[in-house]
């Protein structure tokens, strides 16, 4: 192809791509824009492909200098830090308005935790959480949000705390994801010994499972017939708030159920009780359950003055 026509279409792509990537991280998610910005990003590799062919021998001698490889190390390096997400890189990222279909959002200002979760273009979700008068902003709390099935089963976790603690500080939360990822392995090993085996017999004779590990089966089904409820779950305990009963309060839970098929938009998370743990005497394992929220619990409890859960639904884009 002539070299013009190539060069002229590089051009014209590179500014529908630059226009459409700056559309995609200060607007909100769009499906149109998205798959404008892919799509001719597939063309636009096209149209790199017959350039390199036709300036072949140039760049060959541009990438066999030592400023190439010194380009190729910058390059890389900025790849580097924006995978390990240092503060400015996140500070940066939180500019943009685009959450994604599968994306989220944690911020922390002053007495207030908003966190933003779209699994869906048409689902939003969004939890608000005002901070009582225990709550402070310098030392802020350790905080884990999850769904469950109505059975009790982690379905995923959906933002904790980065600290170093946070596993210890939140022991309901890292129980239930270390149960869950478990049985999830387990699953996955049936599920390849099942594979294998029937490759082997005629017929494979098997239990039907009954829990799925996707969570869209629960937040956003295909089939809306097969929706069931779910719910969300928030951990929170904040350092060195010991008292007359504890060195150190233990966390609080909280809960609230999502019904899809009769929808509400706003709804409100109930505590539910603080963790303890005791030893399955068949098993031999360690188990976690959640007790009442008595007298010796106090200023954990005004770790939230509020905690609302808001839900925007819309009709799905066919």
């Amino acid at each position: 192809m002539k070299r013009n026509v190539v060069s002229l279409t590089i051009a014209v792509l590179f500014l529908t791509l630059a226009v459409t990537g700056v559309m995609g991280f200060f607007l909100p998610f769009n499906i149109l824009t998205v798959s404008v910005h892919a799509l001719l990003g597939f063309v636009f590799i096209g149209s790199i492909a017959l350039h390199l062919k036709n300036n072949f021998r140039q760049l060959k001698n541009y990438f066999t200098s030592k400023t190439a490889l010194l380009v190729i190390l910058c390059v890389a390096a900025l790849v580097a830090v924006i995978l390990l997400q240092p503060k400015p890189v996140l500070a940066i990222l939180g500019l943009s308005k685009n959450l994604g279909p599968a994306a989220d959002r944690f911020e922390l200002k002053d007495t207030k935790m908003i966190y933003n979760y779209t699994p869906a273009p048409h689902y939003k979700m969004q939890l608000n959480f005002k901070g009582g008068r225990a709550f402070d902003a310098e030392k802020p709390p350790r905080v884990a949000i999850w769904l469950e099935n109505t059975s009790r089963y982690h379905l995923k976790t959906l933002y904790h705390s980065k600290a170093p603690d946070a596993q210890q500080m939140l022991p309901y939360w890292h129980y239930k994801k270390s149960e869950y990822e478990k049985y999830k392995a387990e699953s996955e090993a049936a599920e390849k010994a099942g594979k294998k085996q029937s490759e082997d017999v005629d017929a494979l004779s098997s239990a039907t499972p009954n829990e799925s590990f996707d969570p869209a089966d629960y937040i956003v089904p295909k089939d809306p017939e097969k929706e069931t409820p779910y719910r969300l779950l928030i951990e929170i305990n904040a350092p060195d708030d010991g008292n007359e009963h504890y060195p150190d309060q233990p966390s609080l839970v909280y809960v609230v159920e999502v019904d899809n098929k009769h929808p509400r938009s706003y709804q409100v998370l109930d505590l539910v009780g603080y963790p303890k743990s005791e030893m399955d005497e068949e098993e031999g394992e360690i188990e976690w359950s959640l007790l009442y929220a008595d007298g010796t619990i106090t200023t954990a409890h005004d770790l939230f003055d509020s905690a609302l859960l808001l839900i925007e639904r819309s009709d799905p884009i066919k």
